[in-house]
């Protein structure tokens, strides 16, 4: 059986990625996923740099495996983060929300592996040509930020577009979802919903309770007025802002709702007017595990389902 490139690429056990979650994917997540054999990232978000490098810092304490950076290309930090995680020796960099062309020569000089998030076959292309390792390509069942193609058309057509490794994203939660992303062509699969409820994810209980009983029709999106749609668990804050985009729209009252809403659901447990970023998967998740229990059951049951990844 072949070993999947992404875990030649990485020095990982297992081919799949913790999505970098703002506000959520701190060192102890990001530590609990590496050292059950996959890669687990610490999302940067809007963070200061300084943030950023202690979370680092810990998470070497915590793992002595290889682990990632999320950089949120929009974040005023940007920069300052991108030299960090060179000045820390950080293995993988991950990027959402930008082009992260201007970093990737500092990046590869420091023998850091650069892995963007892409939500369409375009910007694929751009980032091969940009000279990235491998490419994150995450369909809109995914939570938080997302584009317009589902996992399912996006990610064969983006594989067969490049010649770089690709790493699925969207709607993944089981060993079913592995195996059916390894069909469409990826070498890895990214998770983010699940690895909500992962005993090492620092969330407020409130929030883990919210994806463990949300049902199949429970995530909506919102924002897609402002050019850059989220998808949510529905409570009393997305029905705000769906009056808000039915009705008279108003930028500064979209950002008012929403300025520390995510803050205000995963420190706070205010799941009825914060931000429950989760996919479109959270139906299917229906018990809190450890990384290393997620990680083991994902791959047993797409080992069982004839997924010869390694």
């Amino acid at each position: 059986m072949a070993k999947s490139t992404i875990c030649e690429l990485l020095k990982i056990e297992y081919p799949i990625f913790q999505g970098g979650m703002a506000w959520i994917a701190d060192s102890s997540l990001a530590a609990g996923v590496s050292n059950a054999g996959g890669l687990g990232i610490i999302a940067a978000g809007n963070a200061p740099g300084e943030y950023v490098r202690e979370e680092i810092r810990k998470a070497k304490e915590l793992t002595d495996k290889p682990f990632g950076v999320n950089i949120m290309l929009l974040s005023p930090y940007a920069e300052e983060v991108a030299k960090i995680v060179c000045e820390e020796g950080v293995k993988v960099v991950t990027t959402g929300a930008g082009n992260p062309g201007k970093y990737i020569e500092m990046w590869k000089e420091h023998g850091i592996k650069v892995i963007p998030v892409v939500a369409s076959v375009g910007l694929a292309r751009r980032m091969e040509r940009a000279d990235v390792d491998a490419l994150i390509v995450e369909g809109c069942e995914a939570g938080g930020h997302i584009g317009e193609l589902t996992t399912m058309v996006l990610v064969p057509q983006v594989v067969d577009a490049v010649k770089l490794p690709v790493i699925a994203a969207g709607g993944i939660g089981d060993g079913r979802g592995v195996a059916a992303a390894f069909m469409l062509g990826a070498e890895g699969v990214q998770v983010g919903t699940r690895f909500l409820v992962a005993d090492e994810c620092n969330v407020h209980d409130n929030y883990k309770e919210k994806v463990v009983s949300s049902k199949d029709i429970d995530s909506t999106v919102t924002g897609r007025k402002t050019g850059h749609p989220v998808r949510v668990l529905r409570n009393k804050l997305t029905r705000e802002f769906q009056k808000l985009e039915d009705g008279e729209f108003s930028m500064d009252k979209f950002n008012e709702l929403g300025t520390g809403a995510l803050r205000k659901a995963v420190k706070d447990g205010d799941v009825e007017h914060g931000s429950v970023m989760a996919g479109q998967i959270a139906g299917l998740i229906k018990k809190k595990q450890s990384a290393k229990e997620i990680i083991e059951e994902m791959f047993s049951e797409a080992k069982n389902l004839g997924l010869n990844w390694k």
